[in-house]
């Protein structure tokens, strides 16, 4: 149960404390049974050989919100999911609409491509081809090996002077490796910036062709080439770009200490537990805290944890 205690709960659970924490078979009536049950079933009475004993609420808190911020945490994960699961449904339906007044073909033109060889194929041609601008939004952990092997690419393509400029999620940029390739990026004129939301991923070419997943997977995608499709994504993307912050500040290793309260905050404790866990003042741990909230962009302690679920660093 992820509820708190309700009336009925409250009141026997005070009527214990006003007993000096203690609750004997004739203290009870009747229909108080069901509420000692729940109160027992919550923790908050624990069984003795002479009656029930109260047990601290503050661990009920901390267990209570420990399985809130985990089922948030799997109903977070699901919506980052959720846009691409129905991308291929969205552009069936789009492609299936009649032509409006004055036009010849459906308003959405697209080439859908299968296979891991086929889409690399596409996306390296579009690469080779750029000549202005690569707009890129990678949302999860980054292969380091895959970052390795586009490195080339990536320096060619910023030698002939296209601008780059490409947007991660905080996962990705935690471990070493994957930092490593972002500076040699950033090193040779590349911008990279830090999201910490959810966002479509999705590659943009000299603002005129798109690739978008035509699923959960990377083995197929859909290349478009529609202007107004193109304008939407862009639109997207730059609106994305405006909220990230620059990968420099993700680049340095943070304090151990801070790695520590890291740690702590992606297990689901609290605060004040995180100090009395290391030792330190809640002044001390707040400043910490808001050094990741920083390095990670989040705005709450709860969206702190989820970014740094699955970070390197903590």
């Amino acid at each position: 149960m992820t509820d708190g205690p309700g009336p009925a709960e409250s009141a026997l659970y005070l009527a214990a404390v006003r007993r000096g924490g203690r609750l004997r078979p004739e203290d009870l009536a009747p229909e108080d049974r069901p509420t000692l049950a729940a109160l027992v079933a919550r923790g908050l009475l624990a069984p003795t050989t002479s009656g029930w004993t109260a047990a601290s609420p503050r661990a009920l808190g901390d267990r209570l919100g420990g399985e809130l911020r985990t089922r948030a945490t799997r109903l977070l994960q699901r919506a980052e999911h959720l846009p691409d699961g129905l991308a291929p449904l969205a552009l069936a339906y789009d492609s299936a609409q009649p032509p409006g007044p004055g036009n010849a073909a459906p308003a959405v033109r697209s080439v859908h491509l299968d296979g891991d060889d086929a889409v690399r194929g596409r996306i390296a041609g579009l690469i080779a081809d750029c000549r202005e601008e690569f707009l890129s939004a990678q949302p999860g952990p980054r292969p380091v090996e895959a970052m390795r092997s586009h490195l080339p690419r990536d320096l060619a393509l910023l030698r002939r002077g296209c601008t780059m400029r490409t947007l991660y999620q905080p996962v990705a940029a935690t471990e070493r490796p994957v930092l490593e390739q972002i500076s040699l990026r950033t090193g040779a004129g590349a911008q990279i910036r830090v999201l910490a939301e959810p966002y479509a991923r999705m590659m943009l070419f000299d603002r005129s062709t798109a690739v978008i997943p035509a699923g959960e997977g990377s083995n197929s995608a859909v290349v478009l080439t529609d202007p107004a499709t193109i304008s939407f994504l862009i639109t997207r993307f730059e609106r994305d770009w405006t909220r990230a912050t620059p990968a420099e500040g993700h680049l340095g290793p943070p304090h151990p200490t801070t790695v520590r309260v890291g740690r702590l905050l992606a297990r689901g404790l609290t605060q004040r537990v995180v100090a009395v866990r290391l030792g330190l003042s809640e002044r001390t741990v707040a400043a910490h805290i808001s050094r990741l909230r920083e390095r990670y962009g989040a705005q709450t302690l709860f969206h702190l944890g989820w970014q740094m679920r699955g970070a390197g660093d903590a």
